[in-house]
């Protein structure tokens, strides 16, 4: 199926007429009406109807619309990602929860950019779910998540802990499911958390950004759980306060990288010839400092990758950081 073909019947439908669609397109109407035709055959369903007020999409048509957006998305993201300008010798996709990004990966970011301007970087936001699908299909070259899964071709990685604090807006205010603010940080914070609190009812809000939570609680008060490193700087001023009774949980973040084949089975002869209960890496106060692969979309995202820990070194005051709440 011809890109320009599902192009062309997205205008149509877009704009609801054959000429306006060719007057978008910079064609002729003779060649909207040639493509659509075209596309109908090959589908063997009708996808407009044409009258005097232009065209309406048929059932079939409908149903074809996220198909053909999606067939044009992909080939805009293909163009992108192969047709680089000269000055760039290959890309490289980043995603993470907001929750990572949000004060611990800007820095390292902002740094990636400086140290290789011959690289083109894409930063995608995203959760769990749609990181590792990405991972999967190739879209993304390195995920950064809290609860990843483990596939064959993914290089699992432990980057840092974040340790999750009850805070309040008020320094004499007890933990109470009116003023409970829950913010979804994965099944594995949802699991500490019912181990803490078996009796504890739902919430009545709950987001799935610690920035929008954040947000809430600022606003209207309350409590909830963050990690220390963002909220110290408000413990700081006084606006929050840390509740010293509550539990504090520990969230464990991964990075995940692509490897091929080749690269796992000479890793897995690399353990073998580890003696039993080598550390795979250095780890320093919850940060890892792992030994991070070489690709298998070139040395591009291995390069970033062993930049990565580094980039982190920070991240180990994350656990001393109670000393100043």
């Amino acid at each position: 199926m011809n890109v320009e073909h599902a192009r062309t019947f997205l205008a149509v439908a877009d704009t609801g007429s054959f000429v306006a669609a060719a007057e978008r397109l910079h064609i002729t109407q003779s060649t909207v009406s040639a493509r659509i035709a075209t596309l109908e055959e090959t589908l063997g369903a009708r996808l407009f109807v044409r009258n005097r007020s232009g065209a309406v999409l048929t059932n079939s048509g409908g149903r074809f619309l996220k198909y053909a957006g999606q067939l044009v998305r992909t080939m805009e993201r293909a163009r992108q990602d192969i047709g680089l300008p000269k000055r760039f010798r290959g890309k490289v996709v980043i995603g993470a929860r907001m929750g990572l990004w949000d004060g611990a990966m800007v820095d390292w970011f902002a740094s990636l950019l400086r140290d290789h301007p011959d690289v083109s970087f894409r930063a995608e936001i995203g959760f769990e779910p749609e990181l590792m699908q990405g991972l999967v299909e190739g879209r993304i070259d390195m995920g950064i998540m809290f609860t990843p899964q483990r596939r064959p071709n993914l290089s699992l990685i432990p980057l840092l802990t974040e340790r999750l604090v009850m805070v309040t807006s008020n320094r004499n205010l007890a933990m109470r499911p009116d003023d409970y603010i829950h913010v979804d940080w994965g099944p594995e914070f949802d699991n500490q958390l019912s181990a803490s609190f078996p009796e504890f009812p739902g919430p009545a809000v709950t987001v799935n950004i610690g920035w929008l939570g954040l947000q809430c609680l600022e606003k209207n008060g309350g409590c909830g759980y963050f990690p220390e490193r963002l909220v110290h700087g408000r413990v700081a001023a006084g606006s929050l306060f840390v509740l010293p009774d509550a539990p504090v949980f520990e969230l464990p973040a991964w990075v995940l990288v692509r490897v091929s084949t080749a690269e796992q089975k000479s890793a897995i002869g690399r353990r073998k010839s580890r003696p039993l209960g080598a550390a795979s890496g250095e780890r320093r106060e919850g940060v890892a400092r792992p030994e991070f692969p070489a690709c298998s979309f070139g040395d591009l995202t291995g390069e970033c990758s062993r930049l990565f820990v580094p980039g982190f070194a920070p991240v180990g005051s994350f656990r001393r950081s109670s000393q100043g709440c």
